[in-house]
């Protein structure tokens, strides 16, 4: 990668960061994006990673400093969380029990406790993947989350609708926010780790920060165009 290219991410980075208040949190995604981008943001102090293809998280974990902190982003198939199991720091988007139920085991494998969110489907989309809120309280009513102590639920995630109505964000960002609340109040009143909200990327960040994100997942404002 040229010097040019370097200076990007660094430059890019810190527009991002300064534009990030105080409690907002930057995972940066790396996922088609070469190692050099990687060791550019870690050099300016970028620790948190998002990846979401087991293989590639795989290959960039053994090549990597290891203080990294991965997060997996992307649809977790069950039969892949084996293998991201020993390392992986957070799985932002588990959709279902059975998916938390393993991760679970395979942390349990390992001796390790795996943070986890659960994943919401708010977006007028049917692509994306997640719990409607209807779902999201009936996992967590159904309680069999309170009997697996190899993962800690964080928070939720969401991803909003593409759409450049900024109304139309605010409205799934703040239902997000809201939903957050009463999941807080109703199961994790007392568990001080249940405080995240990943939601806002590149092209959304900032409206989703205003509606009380603590988390943005960022790559193409950091990295640019990906690199498949």
């Amino acid at each position: 990668m040229s010097s040019s290219n370097m200076y990007d991410v660094k430059g890019n980075l810190h527009r991002v960061l300064s534009s990030l208040p105080d409690g907002v949190r930057l995972v940066a995604i790396s996922k088609y994006h070469p190692n050099e981008y990687i060791e550019a943001a870690y050099a300016e102090g970028q620790r948190v990673f998002g990846e979401s293809h087991e293989q590639e998280l795989r290959q960039k974990h053994e090549s990597l400093p290891k203080d990294i902190v991965w997060h997996f982003i992307g649809h977790l198939q069950t039969n892949k969380v084996k293998y991201i199991a020993p390392y992986i720091d957070m799985v932002e988007a588990v959709d279902s029990l059975r998916l938390l139920s393993e991760i679970d085991k395979q942390a349990a494998r390992c001796g390790r406790v795996i943070d986890v969110l659960l994943e919401l489907h708010i977006a007028e989309e049917s692509t994306k993947y997640g719990l409607t809120l209807d779902d999201c309280r009936q996992l967590l009513a159904g309680g069999e989350w309170r009997e697996m102590a190899h993962v800690r639920i964080c928070g939720l995630m969401m991803m909003a609708s593409l759409t450049d109505d900024q109304e139309q964000l605010r409205r799934e960002f703040t239902t997000a926010a809201d939903f957050f609340d009463e999941v807080k109040a109703q199961y994790f009143a007392d568990a001080p780790w249940f405080c995240e909200r990943s939601w806002g990327m590149s092209d959304d960040y900032l409206t989703a920060v205003e509606c009380r994100s603590t988390m943005v997942r960022i790559g193409t404002s950091i990295f640019g165009p990906r690199v498949y």
